[in-house]
Formats: C-alpha cells, structure tokens, sequence
C-alpha cells in the first residue's frame, strides 16, 4: 500500500453521498480496504478501493439497465419481423 492515499471514513462518506456506518460496513464486508493508522488508531480507507468500488457499481448498474431493457423488448425488436431474414 505504499503510496497509495488514505481517507477517513467522513471523507468517503462524502464521496459516495452516503453515511460513515455505511462506508465502516463497506470495509467488514470487504468492498472497500480499511487500515488502522496512527496513535491512537483510527480508520483510514485506501483511495483505489474506493475507485474499485466505484468501478463495481458503475458495471453493475450497467449490467441492471442491459437486463431491464431486454425485459422491456418486444419480440420483434429481438428477433426482427417476420420475412426479414
């Protein structure tokens, strides 16, 4: 992790427009990578987790929106009208 840059917790909080128990229950689940640092110790979250995380979302947003759209399509507009072949 060297060079890499550390958040607080309220910092990432910040950026994902969510709350800090929400960003602490990110790092027990593992989706973002948290450290304790200093003395006395307290949280810091590694900037790339975040933007791996960022990436996740975004992908699986697009993956919802592909599965949604194919659940709205008419059968035409899957397979084309009849005597196009």
């Amino acid at each position: 992790m060297t060079g890499s840059r550390l958040f607080t917790p309220a910092q990432v909080a910040e950026v994902l427009a969510i709350d800090v128990d929400s960003v602490m229950a990110l790092a027990r689940e593992g989706r973002v990578h948290a450290v304790r640092v200093g003395s006395p110790a307290s949280w810091r979250i590694d900037a790339e987790s975040v933007n791996a995380y960022l990436g996740e979302q975004a992908e699986d947003a697009r993956r919802r929106a592909l599965w949604h759209e194919s659940q709205n399509a008419s059968m035409p507009e899957v397979w084309g009208t009849p005597g196009t072949l």
